[in-house]
């Protein structure tokens, strides 16, 4: 997928960002596709990383799953 900003998405930050007014954190959007963009919200001028809905999808089950755990 190309990695130019969407338009016209809504980003939300994780649930996990806590209240430390942002730094550190995530941001994510559904695509018209389906498919998810994150970004970095430190730095909102790189292009964010977009994801097919089975890739999203995939990677969330790992993470419920534990797999990213140490």
């Amino acid at each position: 997928m190309p990695a130019t900003e969407p338009t016209g998405v809504a980003w939300r930050k994780s649930s996990f960002s806590g209240g430390n007014g942002g730094s550190g954190c995530v941001e994510v959007a559904a695509l018209p596709d389906g498919g998810v963009a994150v970004r970095d919200t430190k730095d909102r001028t790189r292009p964010p990383h977009r994801h097919s809905p089975l890739a999203w999808r995939d990677f969330l089950e790992a993470v419920r799953a534990g797999e990213f755990a140490s």
